[in-house]
């Protein structure tokens, strides 16, 4: 895989799958300001998509609702996710407020722990076991947003062999969370807001994406 801006990808040695591990799993990390992204992202997700999603948005412990708002522009199933929740292919689980989501033996569990990079929940905290349970089979993705929450998670998921995606920093509304997760180096894809979804659809099928022209366009 090439990144699609110009960012430099380290040559890797091939990934041997195991046959007995976990189905494909799609990590999402954002912050707070970055709704109108997630809706995009997961607005290109068709319905049936052969992977399950997880999502943890930096958001406030009073900010209850938010599955059901990004529900409204989805046409995969959306829900706040619960301890031991078995993880369901074309479906979309939304790590609640004030409580760090992971991912253990198939299932969903919640903690309540310190918080991690300044964070609960953390993208940190989810990437890193998403890493360790799905291994080849995992895509991280960082949307916009502040903070640098999420970089060590999205490396060690391209360790384990995963494939690691970013939106291009310069059209994202906030770019430092981006720009973070660049700046730690390997990136597979680094792509614009609307070219995310396509681009995972691409790695679950197996293809390259075709090249994407940069936006052009500075964060503010």
């Amino acid at each position: 895989m090439a990144s699609m801006i110009g960012q430099g990808v380290e040559e890797r040695a091939p990934h041997v799958e195991d046959p007995d591990a976990p189905g494909t799993i799609v990590a999402i990390g954002l912050s707070a300001d970055g709704l109108g992204a997630i809706r995009t992202v997961l607005g290109g997700l068709p319905t049936g998509v052969d992977a399950s999603v997880v999502v943890v948005l930096h958001r406030s412990p009073d900010q209850s609702r938010l599955a059901k708002v990004i529900a409204r522009r989805c046409a995969l199933p959306v829900t706040e996710a619960r301890s031991m929740d078995i993880l369901e292919r074309g479906h979309v689980y939304v790590a609640p407020p004030d409580a760090h989501l992971l991912v253990v033996d198939g299932r969903l569990r919640l903690a309540h722990t310190e918080k991690v990079s300044f964070a609960r929940p953390s993208i940190d905290v989810l990437f890193r076991s998403v890493a360790q349970v799905y291994g080849a089979r995992a895509i991280g993705v960082i949307l916009s947003g502040a903070g640098a929450d999420g970089a060590r998670g999205l490396q060690a998921i391209r360790a384990a062999g995963g494939t690691t995606i970013v939106q291009d920093p310069k059209e994202a509304r906030w770019g430092r969370l981006p720009r973070e997760a660049l700046a730690a180096d390997g990136i597979d894809f680094t792509v614009p807001i609307a070219e995310i979804a396509p681009t995972i659809l691409a790695v679950l099928s197996k293809s390259d994406p075709a090249p994407i022209p940069d936006a052009g366009t500075e964060s503010p």
